[in-house]
């Protein structure tokens, strides 16, 4: 296939471009790579080092004989993306192309405009392009499982039957977002269903949990062509997180309680899921919704499993309760289906301990990478 993949220098979206191109398609990453500028802007940066896209490109052709194509700019840009989607002519368009921080958007009313006119007016402005250009492509947008937030049921995927006064009808889940980014992930949904019904246009919406992992097979096969780890306050997952702090010999610090509940998955069953989007895709005028986790845990759950295997790695690792700087649910029913993508072939790999282990190795590996003033949040929901 032809694939645009928006946002392809990112975290997921870089080893996704690598995959797909060994794989043989032909792909176009754009990016505007403001998320290095993130980095510049707000003093963070990944425990492993990144080099400059074009080189990484171009290594990536040097070791796999695969070209992979780049184009630099913005998607809140509509003339810009209207060029790529019409030269280009993608038959699938993956975008990754947002702001995928909540604490990001909470910093204050700056910060969370911009995630807001960022997402929404970029996804806005890939779909009129779809309209005008490629009405046959295969949108598949990441979304996130935080659009529903925690709701004392069972999260279906997408969309709940509905019985009210006698009468029945499929709607539209609920949704409960918990900061600006997730409201912007909101918006994106209906937009891409409204989109869906009046231009027929085909999309799935992967509504994603947290991710973890660092590698996989093409990232594997060079230093150079590694992604992102981010372990700080404000792109780091929780997992990344508490892998840096035991290795530094600091208490595992848990927000709250530690009885927050979330989805979570492997950086490779999240490079699966697209494969699986594309070879099945979304029919005309279809708007799908497939939940994108493999395995559930509590904040507190992943602590004591980093501790555990820190004890047999000989580390001295302690846990730490802090006040929750997030307005949020710590205690929660939390059941989320996800059964369309397993239905379509999806083969999980599960949260071991020879993966924390890996994980911990390569925190060692890359330790005078970390700075330790970038770990304890600092960023306020009130």
């Amino acid at each position: 296939m032809r694939i645009l993949v928006l946002g392809g220098d990112g975290y997921i979206g870089w080893p996704t471009s690598l995959y797909l191109s060994q794989k043989g398609h032909t792909i176009l990453i754009v990016d505007s790579l403001v998320r290095r500028y993130f980095d510049l802007e707000l003093g963070t940066k990944s425990l492993l080092p990144i080099i400059p896209t074009k080189k990484r490109i171009h290594r990536w052709q040097k070791i796999s004989g695969k070209k992979i194509d780049f184009r630099f700019g913005d998607i809140t840009d509509y003339s810009f993306i209207n060029h790529v989607i019409k030269d280009f002519s993608p038959e699938c368009i993956i975008h990754f192309g947002e702001q995928r921080s909540a604490p990001y958007s909470m910093i204050d009313r700056n910060h969370a405009v911009y995630t807001q006119v960022n997402n929404i007016t970029g996804t806005l402005n890939i779909l009129y392009a779809i309209r005008k250009n490629t009405p046959d492509a295969h949108l598949v947008k990441l979304g996130t499982l935080g659009e529903y937030g925690t709701p004392n049921i069972d999260i279906e995927e997408g969309f709940l039957e509905v019985t009210h006064k006698g009468r029945k009808d499929l709607l539209p889940y609920p949704k409960q977002p918990n900061s600006f980014y997730h409201l912007s992930k909101v918006h994106d949904s209906h937009n891409i269903m409204f989109a869906c019904k009046v231009w027929d246009i085909a999309a799935t919406d992967l509504h994603q949990g947290v991710v973890y992992g660092a590698e996989t097979e093409e990232t594997k096969l060079d230093p150079l062509l590694a992604t992102r780890f981010d372990y700080d306050h404000i792109f780091g997952t929780v997992l990344n997180r508490f892998c840096v702090e035991a290795v530094l010999g600091m208490p595992l610090t848990i927000y709250g309680e530690g009885g927050q509940t979330r989805g979570f998955l492997d950086i490779r069953d999240t490079i699966a899921c697209i494969e699986i989007a594309l070879n099945t895709p979304a029919k005309k005028g279809e708007y799908r919704v497939f939940n994108q986790f493999t395995e559930q845990f509590s904040v507190l759950q992943l602590a004591k499993l980093v501790q555990k295997v820190g004890h047999k790695l000989n580390l001295d690792v302690k846990i730490q309760h802090i006040i929750n700087p997030r307005i949020e649910k710590e205690k929660h029913y939390y059941k989320a289906k996800n059964t369309k993508l397993i239905s379509l072939g999806l083969k999980p790999h599960y949260l071991s301990d020879t993966l924390l282990t890996s994980l911990m190795n390569i925190v060692k590996t890359n330790i005078k990478h970390v700075d330790k003033n970038t770990i304890s949040p600092k960023i306020l929901w009130k």
